[in-house]
């Protein structure tokens, strides 16, 4: 569930159209769910072994729901009134997820329950997700793989709300995609300046390579908007590029799109932007 993720389609010259995969990142709020008070643990967050063989269950069966795209069984473990962090609405988010079933026709979900606890009537819970695909486009096929890292609280068996704490998503086309390296922080300061770096791993010789770096504002818009990038000649082998946070703590993607003779690599990164205060741990 882009910018899971951003996904390039259609090429004109050395302009893209990227649409958004990172509807990804909403489905994994699909992680856990729990009954408030059935299985008190006090406040501190416990590990997964603690785990009550139901909710282990209850994982399992909501990879299957999201492995068969029944959206109407994805969509019933979410309260009408859920609350997302990128300012997703209920409707939106069930919007998202079928268009990008839509693309994807064979994606595969795989969560792992990272920690959970009591909080008050509720449950709060951190999953990671593991989502892979492929589609057709034109003559090409797009593979996906993308990793989320999310927060969700539970209440009265919904989610009623969701935050995703980390992600990673790349989509290749070609016979041999470039094999990049991305080098940004997980989190800076608001107004602090960063660097990114995505480099290409194989040796070019004499190849061109093109491409470009995006960033992004994280809101509910974001996900449905196509944006226009246009990839440049890079003949430092890869991107490095210098940015600075905006001042209020607005999350970011943050993209590389890198283009050879033998295939793309695209790799959407979310930044975390902290008050001025610090970075938190």
């Amino acid at each position: 569930m882009h910018n899971p993720l951003t996904l390039l389609s259609g090429i004109s010259g050395t302009s893209r159209r990227h649409t958004r995969t990172q509807v990804i990142s909403f489905l994994a709020g699909l992680a856990v769910w729990c009954t408030a008070g059935v299985y008190a643990i006090g406040v501190r967050a416990a590990t997964p072994d603690t785990a009550p063989p139901e909710l282990k269950t209850l994982l399992s069966n909501i990879d299957e729901a999201a492995n068969r795209q029944d959206i109407e069984a994805v969509m019933q473990f979410y309260s009408k009134n859920v609350s997302h962090a990128d300012g997703l609405t209920y409707e939106n988010m069930r919007k998202a997820l079928s268009d990008l079933w839509q693309r994807y026709p064979q994606l595969n979900y795989r969560t792992e329950l990272q920690s959970w606890q009591i909080d008050g009537n509720g449950i709060v819970a951190e999953t990671v997700t593991v989502i892979a695909g492929s589609e057709k486009l034109q003559d090409r096929e797009m593979s996906l793989k993308a990793t989320l890292r999310s927060r969700q609280r539970y209440e009265n068996q919904k989610i009623v709300r969701q935050e995703i704490l980390a992600e990673r998503t790349q989509i290749t086309s070609g016979e041999k995609p470039p094999t990049v390296k991305v080098q940004l922080p997980d989190q800076i300061r608001a107004g602090q300046e960063y660097n990114f770096d995505a480099i290409v791993e194989e040796p070019l010789g004499s190849s061109l390579l093109i491409g470009t770096a995006l960033e992004e504002s994280i809101k509910a818009e974001s996900y449905f908007n196509p944006s226009i990038v246009k990839l440049e000649p890079l003949p430092a082998g890869g991107l490095f590029k210098t940015g600075r946070a905006p001042a209020a703590s607005d999350p970011r993607w943050i993209s590389a799109v890198l283009v050879h003779k033998d295939g793309m690599t695209l790799i959407t990164e979310r930044l975390k932007i902290v008050g001025a205060g610090g970075v938190t741990k």
